[in-house]
């Protein structure tokens, strides 16, 4: 029975923000039983765009600086990675306030570069994975919630395609082309590739509207935590009063038989009932998956990635 940890939390006031995760991670036993001493531990925030600072559409810094704490309290050596939309991670990271609080901390920031990862999945058995998500001893997943054009909400699955390097994401939207489910698997396919070891959502003041960067922030007032990122999303989607058929990535997993229902989920503090809304704005227009990418652009990905296909497998059947 995978367990979630739920409570209220109203701000990002760094001691008060240090305790409320405290209370959150204590019914999963602490940070310590997710990271070893010694263990390089990467932090993946949600560092869309540095674009829009005020509008709540990055993780929060102060929730980064604090989970960081927690890690090197625990003999972790975090680190901090992403593939942003738009930019590089530094460039992002210092446009939403991270700095002083990394240098703070002298806490790594890296961009992640690509490699190929067999999957279980035998439609998607080619994801194009970060070799420093996949080699770190520990993830761990800090996603914000938010409303999104393509997919409804964003949560913690979604935010594990901030793994896929650089041009590859677009790739993905391109493959998919108009298909939300099958551009969900992938994403669910994604995260069970990676599986965080450990998933903190950042929903004290989400994002509702035309996100993942085009809406306004919204207070919810909710901190969660889970080993178990599906179960995680799933809850999610109860609090902000969503259907989770209209989720792509929640549909997907439970599809898979990965996403559990809420009477197979532990929730060791409060419940999502006890958290839920009822006002939180979702879009107000869908965007189509593919972009609308002109044709000379799907052209150049698919040969780009035709070419990758061929050179790995070369590789693997010379090994």
């Amino acid at each position: 029975m995978p367990a979630v940890s739920l409570i209220k939390a109203d701000s990002y006031d760094r001691p008060l923000l240090q305790a409320s995760l405290e209370q959150l991670l204590a019914p999963l036993g602490g940070m310590s039983a997710f990271v070893n001493k010694g263990d390089r531990v990467l932090l993946k925030p949600n560092l869309l765009t540095g674009a829009r600072p005020t509008k709540e559409c990055v993780t929060r810094p102060e929730l980064v600086y604090c989970i960081a704490k927690m890690v090197i309290e625990a003999g972790g050596k975090p680190f901090l990675g992403d593939s942003p939309a738009f930019g590089s991670a530094m460039g992002v990271a210092k446009a939403s306030g991270y700095l002083p609080l990394l240098q703070e901390l002298d806490l790594p920031v890296v961009e992640f570069h690509g490699k190929r990862y067999e999957t279980v999945s035998q439609d998607f058995n080619h994801l194009r994975l970060s070799k420093e998500v996949m080699e770190a001893d520990a993830v761990i997943n800090l996603p914000k919630v938010k409303s999104h054009v393509q997919l409804t909400a964003t949560m913690g699955v979604k935010n594990l395609f901030g793994c896929v390097p650089g041009k590859m994401k677009a790739w993905w939207h391109m493959e998919a082309k108009e298909d939300r489910n099958r551009f969900g698997q992938m994403l669910v396919e994604t995260a069970r590739a990676i599986n965080p070891n450990l998933t903190v959502a950042d929903g004290i003041i989400g994002h509702e509207g035309n996100g993942p960067s085009g809406g306004e922030p919204k207070f919810l007032g909710v901190l969660a935590a889970s080993s178990d990122v599906f179960a995680l999303d799933r809850v999610l989607v109860e609090i902000i009063n969503a259907d989770p058929a209209a989720i792509p990535t929640v549909a997907a997993a439970m599809r898979l038989g990965l996403c559990s229902n809420l009477e197979a989920i532990d929730f060791p503090l409060l419940r999502p009932e006890n958290l839920q809304v009822l006002d939180w704005k979702f879009p107000d227009k869908m965007v189509p998956i593919g972009f609308g990418l002109p044709r000379v652009v799907k052209s150049t990905f698919k040969h780009l990635y035709i070419r990758f296909i061929k050179e790995q497998l070369s590789t693997n059947s010379s090994l």
